[in-house]
């Protein structure tokens, strides 16, 4: 897996400078929780609608990263998250749902994808793991928010699958990166769990999960993701992983772990400057 795929690139979030084809610039990365305007326990970038915050302070932090990224709110998409595994194409015509409010978002979905630039796909998380594809000729890019559900459901076989059936693009031909997000260090889970992630098939589970107490493990859900996208045919080479968990790091990343529910979100984003 190498080299952390992310770094700090500035105050406010972690990015990846690591794609540039032609005259396409992909823009890529995720928020800390530095900088911005929220209170307390959101403080202070946060960038969910759906946790309690103020949502004037919520609109002023994420044009704070629209002006940073040089995404315009208006160019922004973003799903309702349900925690399952349902995937949708969007357009330059959907821009903007889900930018100012949550009850315009993308109904009942975890994962976006998009042939269009320069609108900008985002997603929030908070120990949830961030898949970012992208095609290696930048002519399709997504972004997927895998919690347990979501990674039992194989959303990012999904992903690869779809990419497959409506643009012939083969799973050698995808890079996919997994962002910052819980680690097997902190993430204990029950047989209720691990049962679900027992059930997806031709993985070898014993990889995924060390025992910790009685009726208790530590579960790898970067690392279970890494062995769906091998499933369907991605590259390990191709897939690039995060050392940042997000329960460890609560400096720099929310973690809804680590702070009890009560805490705010960060935002993966993945979108293409053209032209």
């Amino acid at each position: 897996m190498g080299k952390d795929p992310f770094f700090i690139k500035n105050e406010g979030t972690v990015s990846t400078n690591l794609y540039r084809s032609g005259g396409s610039q992909l823009v890529i990365g995720m928020t800390t929780r530095e900088k911005g305007y929220s209170e307390p326990p959101y403080a202070r970038y946060n960038m969910g609608f759906h946790v309690g915050d103020n949502k004037e302070h919520v609109l002023a932090n994420r044009q704070l990263l629209a002006e940073d990224l040089g995404f315009s709110l208006e160019t922004w998409i973003a799903a309702e998250q349900v925690h399952a595994n349902q995937i949708e194409k969007v357009t330059l015509a959907d821009r903007s749902k889900g930018a100012y409010e949550l009850d315009t978002a993308i109904t009942g979905t975890d994962g976006l994808y998009t042939t269009d630039a320069n609108v900008l796909l985002v997603a929030c998380f908070a120990d949830c793991v961030p898949l970012y594809f992208i095609a290696k000729d930048l002519s399709v890019i997504g972004i997927a928010h895998a919690g347990w559900r979501g990674t039992v459901g194989e959303i990012a076989g999904h992903m690869i699958s779809a990419w497959q059936t409506e643009f012939s693009i083969r799973p050698e031909e995808i890079d996919v990166i997994i962002g910052p997000s819980i680690g097997s260090c902190c993430y204990e889970v029950d047989d209720r769990v691990i049962d679900e992630i027992n059930s997806i098939s031709d993985l070898d589970h014993h990889e995924l999960v060390a025992p910790s107490s009685d009726g208790h493990y530590q579960l790898n859900l970067q690392l279970t993701n890494l062995r769906i996208l091998e499933k369907y045919g991605v590259p390990e080479s191709n897939i690039h992983t995060t050392t940042y968990c997000t329960s460890c790091r609560t400096d720099l990343f929310y973690s809804h772990r680590k702070e009890e529910g009560k805490t705010g979100r960060m935002l993966g984003f993945i979108g293409i400057k053209r032209g």
